[in-house]
Formats: structure tokens, C-alpha cells, sequence
């Protein structure tokens, strides 16, 4: 079982950025596909973004694509999250997931993960 714990979060006003990590052990780290979701109060969690293990290609929800960006370090086992241009909607507990996924289009479903961290709130301010 692969243990994930994701640090970084914090109070930033709109236009702010912040940077993400989430460091991973227990597992061969570089196989590994990572995932950012992210939940707000009262709301499903929803795909962030993914990096691939196998050849790190990524891939964004729509509403970040362009503002966010998904880098791993595979030497620290650390994924990363950097977020640019924060809007107050940003909002919402951050969490990094990790599987053992493939297929892209597979990435994009919370269920296909099993492995979570604790989360880390990020609250962008208007």
C-alpha cells in the first residue's frame, strides 16, 4: 500500500499562486500514475489533474488547463502541483492519488484510485 501525504496548502488572494506536493511511499513511485482531485463543501471530487508513470504525460480538467501544472520528481517521489491565476472557485480540499492506472481516460475517475492522502484546504480569497 502506497502512503501519501500532501503538504503546501493555504490562504492566497485571487491571481496568487500556490505550489502543491505530495510525497509517496511504499510503492515503485515511477510506475505509479498521480492524480490532484479536489472536493469543495458540498460537492462531488473532481479530477484536477494526472501525470503517467510510464512516460509522464499529463493531462487537466478544463477549468485549470492553462493555470495549473502537474510535475513528479520520480529520484524524491514527489509529485508536485503548481497553481497559477487562483480564482476564489480554486477553492476546495486538495488531494494527491496514486494507482497503478494506464489508460488516461481511466485517470480522470476518483473510484479508480486507491490510494489517498489526508488532503491540504486551499481557499483563494476575492
Amino acid at each position: 500500500q502506497v502512503q501519501l501525504v500532501e503538504s503546501g496548502g493555504g490562504l492566497v488572494q485571487a491571481g496568487g499562486s500556490l505550489k502543491l506536493s505530495c510525497a509517496a511511499s511504499g510503492g515503485t513511485f515511477s510506475t505509479y500514475a498521480m492524480a490532484w482531485f479536489r472536493q469543495a463543501p458540498g460537492k462531488e471530487r473532481e479530477f484536477v489533474a494526472v501525470i503517467r508513470g510510464s512516460d509522464s504525460t499529463t493531462y487537466y480538467a478544463d477549468s485549470v488547463k492553462g493555470r495549473f501544472t502537474i510535475s513528479r520528481d520520480n529520484a524524491k517521489t514527489t509529485v508536485y502541483l503548481q497553481m497559477n491565476s487562483l480564482k476564489p472557485e480554486d477553492t476546495a480540499v486538495y488531494y494527491c492519488a496514486t494507482d497503478r492506472l494506464r489508460v488516461i481516460a481511466t485517470m480522470k475517475n476518483p473510484a479508480n484510485f486507491h490510494s489517498w492522502g489526508q488532503g491540504t484546504q486551499v481557499t483563494v480569497s476575492s
